[in-house]
């Protein structure tokens, strides 16, 4: 498979050829690290496992007057959302279905209608033609008649029907070039609409048909045009366009350059520099996949040249990657949907988030730690080291935009003028040093590849309208939870929890993070708050597992494109991958019933921060457990009392907390007068 997937790097990968505005690539330090012809070829052959795995990453290459035309459009649709976002009044519906249009067209245009297909072209073929004059007919009619329709009290004409079915059709044809996955996932939803009636029991329905599918699909304001993408054609744009313009200022090598200068020197330094970088970049695209291909091209090798072994590098690549679509303060815009499904501020769904996705990448730095520990691995050679001081002068004005977009958002400003607002802030901080100075033509070529970045997650969120829109029509949210409750009972929080996470794990396996956790939200959260959780909680519980999924076999794609990089076996470097993340797979259980580790109002500030300091102490006792190693080796009982010691001191309560903390002190001081001993005998052998 790697000898395959290197040779599909040498066909495809590389600049595209239709990057007409001049690349800005800063001087990235952490390259020294790796000789320029090995990072190429790590680099290439990242992206082409991502394009393997991923449908979204697989997209076309013109050259010619369409790679012009292409681009233009790219730019007009990131000026559409700019204007549209900030001083240009649409009505919410109007928005959404010209977002569509721009999806569309882009869509058939970049991405290729067979898997098979030459992906070099100088121009569309005439299917990508009429799938795209189809998407106009149907959307440009929506938009015109709209109103009209609505004045009629909703009474359909036959038209209004056969555009609807247009409509609808394009929509899956897209999906299915871009997210296939997904677009089988919605098929299978949508066909419950028509045969429900084969079904018995309680998830049987009489049927419906296709003109009141259509209708409600197409029509309706919980379908295509929905929640979902509503939600892209604002904030997860226009963070998406905030995440290119800091890549082209900079921002992701003085992220890997700043990393390696707080860790890159201590024991596995460059596991560690991978999981910092990984974490900050990862909550930004919000791409688990994309983030494994572009810091794992550089990390994963240096680890395995560290002397860690090749499935282990690749799973903490993996671990790292998957938890940016939780940590603020983007979380991958993931957070945004939280916050339109809770009618609560960002801000709230983004400090319930702060101290589990903390606990999650502390948990993966201790592993880490310890396991170099154990196998006795160094950091890199000073030389590979950039110099902090000289790295924070010339590039640390980078971090203005993130600062501006957390300062805004704590003043109350909404996500959007936030958003908005650091882009221009990201323009103007790159202009204060010559070396990250963003030109008129990189800033336009930000612009444009905002825009394509855009289209993989924007066809996501309309065919998850399907998805909504069946669970509306049908029902079916209210009856898997019925059902769910009828079986575990009221009162068992624990097994509905069990439940939602494996419904949430399987929903959300080869799914983007985002469409992940809309379909998950969709039909779980019923079920967690009819046991009594919170909802801030469920909402929570659901996202974590549906973005696990990236890490959990049999279709982990973040640990599969990792292995692939590391050249590691991928069910090894899986199963790993889920020992590392372990936190995240336990840590929602805890908030369930005591949500004191979710910063959320009503509770006390110093109780939460009693919570996270023990269950900071809590993971590390996990780390140590599972690796095996705190001074010296842990034995078997130590291991176990760590592993106790863990789950009490994550536990918001005072009793397991104080028995926690106290397992650990004795663990601590046992390891240590053993470790003691060992260095004494073997000064005295030596």
């Amino acid at each position: 498979m790697i000898e395959g997937s290197q040779n599909a790097a040498t066909e495809s990968v590389g600049p595209s050829k239709t990057q007409h505005f001049p690349e800005h690539t800063p001087d990235p330090v952490t390259s020294s690290a790796l000789p320029a012809d090995e990072l190429a070829r790590e680099q290439a052959l990242a992206q082409a496992l991502v394009e393997e795995k991923d449908s979204e990453s697989r997209t076309r290459h013109y050259s010619g007057p369409w790679a012009y035309i292409i681009s233009l459009m790219a730019l007009a649709f990131s000026l559409f959302q700019l204007a549209a976002s900030t001083f240009w009044t649409l009505d919410a519906i109007t928005l959404r279905a010209i977002h569509i249009l721009f999806l569309l067209t882009l869509s058939f245009l970049l991405y290729p209608a067979l898997r098979r297909e030459r992906r070099q072209r100088r121009a569309p073929t005439l299917y990508d033609a009429l799938c795209i004059c189809a998407g106009v007919f149907s959307f440009g009619y929506l938009i015109l008649n709209y109103t009209n329709i609505t004045l009629r009290g909703g009474w359909f004409e036959p038209i209004d029907y056969v555009v609807a079915s247009v409509g609808l059709v394009i929509c899956f044809e897209m999906a299915r070039r871009v997210v296939g996955n997904l677009a089988a996932l919605a098929l299978v939803f949508l066909a419950y609409n028509f045969f429900g009636y084969l079904i018995p029991g309680a998830f049987g329905h009489p049927g419906y048909s296709w003109n009141r599918v259509v209708e409600h699909m197409f029509w309706g304001s919980q379908g295509l045009l929905g929640v979902g993408v509503g939600v892209s054609a604002t904030y997860i744009f226009l963070f998406v366009l905030f995440g290119a313009f800091l890549k082209y200022s900079g921002f992701s090598d003085f992220i890997n350059d700043l990393a390696l200068t707080l860790v890159g020197r201590t024991a596995g330094g460059p596991a560690k520099v991978s999981v910092i970088a990984s974490a900050l970049m990862g909550m930004i695209n919000g791409s688990a996949l994309a983030n494994v291909a572009t810091t794992g091209a550089i990390t994963i090798p240096l680890m395995k040249k560290t002397g860690y072994k090749a499935e282990f590098a690749g799973a903490v690549e993996a671990v790292a990657s998957t938890g940016g679509q939780f940590a603020p303060p983007i979380m991958g815009a993931v957070g945004f949907i939280m916050a339109e499904f809770l009618g609560v501020p960002y801000t709230t769904v983004m400090l319930a988030a702060a101290i589990p996705a903390f606990l999650y990448y502390f948990t993966l730095l201790m592993a880490v730690h310890f396991e170099a520990r154990k196998l006795g691995l160094k950091g890199l050679s000073k030389e590979n080291i950039p110099n902090a001081a000289k790295v924070l002068k010339e590039r640390g004005h980078l971090l203005l935009p993130l600062i501006a977009l957390m300062a805004l958002l704590f003043m109350g400003y909404t996500p959007l003028f936030a958003a908005a607002l650091s882009i221009a802030v990201t323009v103007v901080a790159s202009w204060l040093s010559p070396r990250t100075r963003m030109t008129p033509a990189i800033i336009l070529k930000a612009m444009e590849e905002g825009a394509r970045g855009a289209v993989g997650v924007g066809a996501a969120c309309v065919i998850i309208g399907v998805i909504i829109g069946t669970v509306s029509l049908t029902g079916l949210g209210l009856t898997f939870g019925y059902e769910i409750l009828k079986f575990v009972g009221k009162d068992q929080m624990y097994i509905g929890g069990l439940f939602v996470m494996i419904m949430s794990t399987i929903l959300g396996m080869g799914v983007p993070g985002v469409a992940a956790y809309v379909i998950v939200a969709a039909v779980a959260v019923p079920v967690l708050t009819g046991v009594g959780v919170q909802p801030l909680a469920a909402h929570m519980f659901c996202l974590f597992y549906a973005c696990l999924s990236n890490i959990t076999p049999p279709v982990a794609m973040s640990s599969y494109v990792a292995a692939g990089i590391a050249r590691s076996n991928e069910t090894k470097t899986s199963l790993i991958a889920m020992r590392l993340g372990l936190t995240g797979f336990i840590l929602p259980f805890f908030f369930l019933n005591n949500p004191l580790l979710l910063y959320a109002p009503g509770h006390s500030g110093i109780a939460t921060i009693w919570a996270f300091i023990t269950a900071t102490f809590g993971v590390s006792a996990l780390a140590a457990g599972l690796e095996g190693w705190l001074f010296t080796r842990c034995n078997p009982v130590m291991r176990l009392m760590l592993l106790a010691a863990a789950f009490l001191a994550i536990d918001p309560g005072l009793l397991t907390d104080a028995v926690g903390l106290g397992l650990i002190c004795i663990v601590c001081v046992w390891n240590w007068y053993v470790s003691r001993a060992q260095t004494s005998s073997n000064g005295v052998m030596s």
